[in-house]
Parts: C-alpha cells; structure tokens; sequence
C-alpha cells in the first residue's frame, strides 16, 4: 500500500461550512447624493410646482411686502401695433410677366402690400362704425334711464305732496276740536255743526214734549173764513 503525503490527506478531508449570513449595508458614496440635498452646494433647493392658490398668495405676499413700490399695470387689451403701411405704392408692376421671371415676385409683393393696406382702410372703417353705433345707444339708453329716474322722482314728490297735506288737515281738525271745546265751556252748550242749529234749542224741545215745535216765535196771520 503505498503512503500517501500527510499534507494531501489534509486537503482531501471534507470540511465542514458554516452557513453565511446575509449582511446587506447600504453605503451611499457622494456622487449618489442629491446635489441640491449637500450643504455644501450653493444651488437652491428644489421645489415643487405651486397650486394656483399658493400662487396668488405668494404674489400677494409679495405685493404688501413693498407698499411704497409703484406697480404698472399693462392694460387689458393691447391694440395690435403693425408697421405703417404707405398711402400709395409706386411702380406696381401688372400680371403680364412670365411666371419665372422676378418681376412676377415683385407684382405679387406688392400686391400683397397693396391688399394689406386697403384691409386696413376697411378693419379702421369698421371700428368707427361700431363706435358710432355704441354711442349712439348708449346715449339712448342713458336718456331712457334718465326719463324713468325722472317720472318716478315726480311720483314719489307727488307722494310727499299728499302725505303732507293729510298731515295739515290732522293738525286742522284738532284745531278746531279745540276751539270748539272753548266755547263749549265758556256758552254751557255745544253747537251742533252736522246740522248748524244750536244744542239748547235741541234741548227745550226734548223737555217741551219729546219733539221740536214747528212754529216759531214771531208774527202769526190767520186766514179769514
């Protein structure tokens, strides 16, 4: 049998393994750092879109941070600024050229000018007539308002007028409640103003027989038979 090197039996033996455990550890190196999240980068932080909200609100902070600061509001609607356009074309080439030469392109240029410019003279035109036409009703429809505003303060007049004319007649009716009061107390009988006779007499003819006599004193003339 023969020997066998005891290095190699070494070797041959089976091992036993140990189970491994698995140790995950994260590390992050610098260039996986966001850069605006290092403090040692100058650049502003990121920030997510604004809600329309949180838009008015920060240009409204904005706004009352500087009261003193005057702010030019643009207008609403800015008219259309074009290049001026010259009243007359001079040397307008007509249509007889061939379609290859460059006078065909200098025609159709200036046709093309010329067209802008009368669209021009009409869009103007037209402005000035709806102008005329927006005064003109509004002018109508003031002079309406007006006469409305007019018939209604002539009502309410006419009202105050009768109101206080009601007042005066009150204040008349006590008046004469008063004086009639006054020589009520200074005769000792009231005098009958619905009828305009006086209350003795109403008085002696209740106490005479219930009824009032119907002749009265003076000169009496009897008939001969």
């Amino acid at each position: 049998m023969p020997m066998q090197n005891p290095s190699i039996r070494a070797c041959t033996a089976p091992t036993k393994l140990k189970p491994q455990t698995s140790t995950t550890t994260t590390l992050q190196s610098p260039e996986s750092i966001p850069t605006s999240a290092d403090p040692r980068s100058r650049r502003p932080a990121k920030r997510r879109s604004l809600s329309p909200t949180s838009s008015q609100a920060a240009s409204l902070n904005a706004l009352f941070a500087k009261p003193d600061q005057t702010i030019a509001v643009p207008a609403s609607t800015p008219g259309r600024r074009k290049a001026h356009l010259p009243e007359i074309y001079s040397n307008v080439q007509g249509s007889s050229a061939g379609a290859g030469s460059g006078e065909f392109h200098v025609y159709k240029a200036s046709r093309r000018r010329e067209y802008e410019r009368l669209k021009d003279m009409d869009e103007a035109l037209r402005q000035e007539k709806e102008r005329d036409e927006f005064e003109r009703s509004r002018a109508e429809r003031l002079g309406r308002d007006e006469e409305k505003t007019k018939k209604n303060r002539g009502r309410r007049e006419k009202m105050k007028a009768r109101k206080a004319r009601r007042g005066g007649n009150n204040t008349g009716g006590c008046c004469s409640a008063g004086v009639e009061s006054a020589v009520q107390s200074s005769t000792g009988h009231e005098p009958d103003s619905a009828v305009g006779e006086d209350t003795s007499t109403r008085d002696a003819a209740q106490r005479g027989g219930g009824t009032p006599s119907s002749d009265q004193a003076g000169l009496v003339i009897h008939d001969d038979d």
